[in-house]
């Protein structure tokens, strides 16, 4: 059995259209095979020997394959990050989380200005960045923050951070989660989208926080926490779960600040050794040397997916595995390391939205001998069960474990 596990969640990589995507307008979609169609043969010798070559619509290479890899189906109604995410960890979403693609009712937002004190602009469907630059002068001048929402059950609040400070938009959120969004109107998340910058020249920083809704079941988080096996979270972890079941959750500034922190978590200082790692952020109380830990990559997704940037998601992949080629070389035979996707959002595709994709599962430690195939999975929550089974926790959840695979 493994003393540590990891999960890298490449947000939005996904692998190929699903049975089922034609209920969702995406038949037909594959966000990593169009991107390599549209930028030519990815660089991805890392991910390519951990199997993605075996399960994804890319170029043909003779790679040598040491990894385990299979494709996993979603079970859950929907196609976003909070259903991707919580079926992975036990708890597939069954009841679609509402969705507002003309808005927000009027009644709705009469609530939220009563509670919050704050009249706004926008309430609409539209893309984040779109939006600030059309309404973002008026912000400035009103004080008046911009309400939007997306394909997505998403209820985003944005704020230039000198008009509104990071407090205050945080405050809103709040308010909007516990007394505005309830009820009929209970998304799946209220983000805070603040941003920087002058009329034509705004940008959305880093110090975004997802509230999300709680779930009407346990996660797997909770069965380990019970157990006694540490827990922690990188990345918008901890905003997806709620802050159920972890132990020490730790934000991210981008994608290889997220892997950065990932290596310095680990215990390892990798600078001289690897030039894309600087661990000097991390806290060194908190490397953990067993348990369980969970790591969105949301850049995919953010910077990417929904403005379909072809380029630049081609370009992200690329980064990706060469911080894969230094993470690889931390691990112990002791050590799991699982990526996968919470769902898909092909740049090449109709619209803003994410699509209804397979997504991989690749399985990596230095304890594995060859190739391991895993096949098709049924259910995202594989990987819980899997988890859990691997540190002796016999709490029932969905998923059928994969662990006998890899461990022989």
């Amino acid at each position: 059995m493994f003393k540590r596990i990891i999960t890298i969640v490449t947000d939005s990589v996904g692998i190929g259209h699903s049975p089922e995507a034609e209920r969702f307008g995406d038949a037909g979609a594959n966000t990593l095979g169009h991107i390599e169609k549209a930028v030519g043969p990815l660089q991805i010798p890392n991910l390519r020997k951990l199997g993605i070559g075996r399960i994804a619509d890319i170029t043909p290479q003779q790679d040598t394959v040491v990894g385990a890899f299979g494709r996993m189906h979603e079970q859950s109604t929907g196609k976003d990050t909070t259903s991707g995410h919580w079926e992975m960890m036990g708890h597939p979403v069954k009841v679609p989380f509402p969705t507002f693609y003309d808005g927000f009712p009027q009644e709705l937002m009469d609530t939220f200005t009563k509670e919050t004190g704050y009249d706004f602009l926008g309430n609409e469907a539209a893309s984040g960045t779109e939006i600030i630059e059309r309404l973002g002068e008026e912000h400035m001048r009103t004080g008046k923050p911009i309400v939007y929402t997306s394909a997505d059950s998403v209820f985003q609040i944005a704020a230039h951070e000198s008009i509104i400070p990071l407090e205050d938009l945080y405050k809103m959120c709040q308010i909007t989660r516990d007394r505005v969004c309830i009820g009929d109107y209970y998304v799946g998340r209220i983000i805070a989208r603040p941003f920087v910058g002058e009329p034509g020249h705004f940008v959305r920083t880093s110090n975004r926080h997802d509230y999300s809704r709680l779930p009407e079941g346990r996660f797997v988080l909770q069965a380990l926490q019970d157990a006694k096996v540490p827990t922690i979270g990188v990345g918008k972890i901890g905003d997806i779960y709620a802050h159920i079941g972890l132990d020490q959750s730790y934000p991210t500034k981008s994608n290889s600040h997220g892997i950065n922190l990932v290596a310095a978590l680990l215990g390892h200082s990798t600078n001289g050794t690897h030039p894309m790692y600087d661990t000097s952020d991390a806290m060194s109380e908190g490397r953990f040397t067993y348990g369980y830990m969970m790591v969105n990559l949301v850049e995919f997704d953010s910077l990417y997916g929904h403005r379909r940037d072809v380029q630049g998601y081609g370009r992200e992949l690329e980064m990706f595995d060469y911080q894969l080629g230094g993470l690889l070389e931390l691990l112990s035979e002791d050590d799991l390391l699982l990526i996968t996707a919470d769902h898909g959002n092909d740049p090449t595709w109709k619209g803003t939205d994410h699509t209804r994709e397979l997504v991989p599962l690749l399985a990596y430690s230095p304890a594995f001998t060859g190739p391991i195939d895993l096949g098709d999975r049924r259910s995202f929550a594989d990987i819980g069960q899997t988890i859990l089974e691997n540190f002796g926790v016999t709490e029932p959840f969905v998923g059928e474990s994969f662990l006998y695979k890899i461990v022989k």
